[in-house]
């Protein structure tokens, strides 16, 4: 099972291709949101979620279309930045906290191999000049 952040990461990507704006939502929607599920994020990212949702499939379709069509053609070209912008704030939210989670837990694990103690002398890189 691919996880929430997986899916979020892939949509991010998807959007930043260089397809329309409404397009790129259409195919981040189908090939990846659509698949999570609320309670696999954290709850501070939930509402952020749901919102993304609503703006993706909250229009009745017209016949032969589907709510992601029916919604993303009514949405103005701000308003496709706007929840594109949102997508890609969510995953940063999960990014982050996997990155808190992950910090934590190699904190505890960091090991010092050598002294850090050096001189600046240490440090110097030799002048490279260029000549013709």
């Amino acid at each position: 099972m691919v996880s929430a952040w997986e899916s979020l990461h892939s949509a991010t990507l998807e959007l930043v291709r260089s397809t329309p704006i409404k397009q790129r939502l259409i195919a981040a929607y189908r090939r990846h949101l659509s698949s999570i599920h609320e309670e696999q994020l954290p709850p501070d990212a939930r509402g952020s979620f749901g919102q993304v949702m609503r703006c993706l499939a909250g229009v009745p379709p017209l016949r032969g279309e589907d709510a992601v069509t029916a919604s993303v053609r009514k949405m103005s070209n701000q308003e496709a930045d706007d929840c594109a912008a949102l997508i890609v704030e969510i995953w940063g939210m999960l990014s982050r906290a996997m990155g808190d989670a992950g910090t934590q837990r190699q904190t505890a694990a960091v090991v010092q191999l050598r002294s850090v103690d050096c001189a600046p002398a240490d440090f110097e890189a030799p002048v490279l000049t260029v000549a013709n």
